[in-house]
């Protein structure tokens, strides 16, 4: 996929657990995991609202469109 989740680089920026942050957005570790090894495919609106929320950062910061 030509999408890039950064969440990982993000949250190392913020230095921010993924215990805590899968608490503070409200999805589980597992979810989270998914979308720091870019398996997702696809992430709700709510969910990177959230996440832009408690990393205090923008939606571009977080996703990255590479052409493969």
């Amino acid at each position: 996929m030509a999408i890039i989740i950064n969440v990982d680089v993000m949250m190392a920026k913020r230095k921010i657990s993924a215990g805590e942050l899968s608490d503070k957005i409200g999805i589980t570790p597992a979810n989270l995991s998914i979308l720091k090894n870019n398996k997702a495919k696809a992430i709700r609106f709510s969910t990177l609202d959230k996440l832009c929320q408690v990393l205090q950062c923008q939606p571009g910061d977080i996703l990255e469109y590479t052409d493969d």
